[in-house]
């Protein structure tokens, strides 16, 4: 584990660029939210217009960094040809091949269940339990182009998918950790209302979005880590192990430079263990020269070609 004292990385931290609307006691006494609730407006956590730039990676990436920081994932492994994922698929790295799977396309942009394929193909997001269908469904996949609601109609080209294990989950919720202007500093956001869009939860239900200010000099006390455990309706075991979660992404946090940890979901499985089953990440493009091993993930051929060229 790369660990170090808060006070020591405090100079690693990036300049807040998002703020969360709606934190104080005054704003959710007018919109009935019980104080220390944030009440969101659209747009928010990540998803505003930045005037930084940031690194984005790939689900397969995001996840193998999230492993090398004692984060628990379900096991996921990368094919680049149909044949690849089949044979990945047959495996013993996935459960073999009575296991079920999700396959999932890769690309810089997010609502992939639901995007539809320039070849006619919809959906980048399939569940495999048979074998053959990785690499039927990878075949209507890879190398073709893939259009979503964040990637404007020319799509973006699919040149790999991540096979991922297929985990039942009892509980879905969202945590995210990102930089806030009002706090100056981290903040930790979270819901019991995960597994679907944080905006929708937060203009429906406001109520049930939760948050904690962090002191960037003090760190994340364990307290504030197990009262968002709480609040995400875990108990005993599960709420144990959620607070160590928490705890872990926000020394990946601050060891990694990054501005945005997005998971959602964050889930319970029915035997009560906690997993990071996807992840949004985000990393400071001005710490590139400290962070060397997160940057060899990035992949310019899905980024805009005229943030490549000033870059």
């Amino acid at each position: 584990m790369r660990a170090a004292s808060a006070a020591a990385r405090v100079h690693h931290v990036p300049s807040p660029t998002t703020s969360i609307l709606g934190t104080t006691s005054a704003v959710a006494a007018a919109t009935g939210a019980m104080p220390g609730h944030a009440v969101l407006g659209s747009g928010t956590l990540g998803h505003r217009q930045q005037q930084v730039r940031h690194l984005n990676v790939h689900e397969c990436s995001g996840i193998q960094i999230l492993q090398e920081f004692g984060v628990p994932t379900p096991k996921g492994v990368v094919a680049t040809t149909p044949e690849q994922a089949e044979e990945l698929y047959a495996s013993s790295a996935l459960g073999g091949a009575s296991a079920d799977i999700v396959i999932k396309a890769q690309v810089l942009a997010g609502g992939r269940g639901r995007g539809t394929f320039k070849n006619g193909f919809r959906g980048g997001v399939h569940v495999v339990t048979h074998p053959g269908e990785a690499r039927d469904l990878a075949s209507k996949m890879l190398n073709q182009i893939l259009v979503t609601k964040q990637t404007g109609p020319e799509g973006k080209i699919v040149d790999k998918v991540f096979l991922m294990e297929r985990l039942y989950l009892r509980r879905e919720m969202y945590f995210s950790i990102l930089m806030d202007r009002e706090s100056n500093g981290p903040v930790l956001v979270g819901s019991p209302a995960g597994g679907m869009s944080i905006e929708d939860v937060a203009e429906e239900t406001p109520e049930l979005i939760f948050t904690e200010a962090i002191d960037i000099i003090d760190g994340l006390q364990p307290e504030q880590a197990s009262r968002m455990a709480a609040n995400l309706g875990l108990e005993d075991s599960a709420a144990e192990q959620c607070t160590d979660v928490i705890m872990k992404l926000y020394d990946m946090f601050l060891e990694t430079d990054a501005t945005l940890i997005e998971i959602n979901p964050l889930a319970e499985t029915p035997d009560g263990n906690i997993f990071v089953c996807d992840a949004k990440l985000n990393f400071d493009d001005n710490a590139e020269f400290r962070q060397t091993d997160v940057f060899r993930h990035r992949d310019r051929a899905q980024e805009d070609p005229r943030e490549v060229e000033v870059s």
